[in-house]
């Protein structure tokens, strides 16, 4: 289980198909997770739970230093239909420590859209979605160097995400694998 020094968030990449979403999901993890490469077809072809990564010192709170750990799931090209397979490997709260990441930003101004419209003309099902983990959502322009820049934008919206829980933790629980 995590710490009383650790907050997790979890955070749901959703896009088209050659987004870069599995990129955007490894460079944030810093790591390999999720097969990603270029193809004139869809690479991830279901949902997938990548390691987390862990920031330690990143904030005090009551005098302890406290880790961010954030878990990052991977989707095939959005809409899908069915939320049940997040839902499933976020665990039973994952409504309330759940944020999701928009790929793509930058196709979304070319096609003359701020995000509020981009958002506005959604499909119920996403609307639902945002509506399920309290409309927490990051745009990410792809475009931009995200090993550093991106990166540090993202990991300071999601400590604005946990600071409007009130520093909720969220308990992992070890899978057997």
């Amino acid at each position: 289980m995590a710490g009383s020094n650790e907050m997790t968030i979890n955070l749901v990449i959703l896009g088209g198909t050659q987004t870069g979403k599995s990129a955007a999901g490894n460079s944030l993890l810093g790591s390999s997770d999720f097969e990603s490469h270029l193809s004139p077809s869809s690479v991830t072809t279901s949902c997938s739970l990548g390691r987390s990564c862990r920031i330690s010192r990143i904030i005090r709170r009551n005098g302890c230093e406290l880790a961010l750990r954030v878990r990052v799931l991977d989707t095939p090209s959005y809409p899908h239909s069915d939320l049940s397979k997040e839902q499933e490997l976020l665990g039973p709260t994952w409504k309330h420590f759940t944020a999701v990441l928009f790929t793509h930003t930058d196709k979304t101004e070319e096609a003359g859209f701020s995000e509020e419209e981009y958002l506005h003309s959604a499909s119920s099902t996403l609307l639902s979605l945002l509506s399920s983990v309290q409309h927490k959502y990051i745009f990410l322009d792809n475009q931009k160097s995200i090993i550093k820049e991106e990166r540090a934008i993202i990991l300071r919206k999601l400590l604005n995400f946990i600071r409007q829980n009130n520093y909720q933790v969220l308990q992992l629980q070890h899978s057997k694998k």
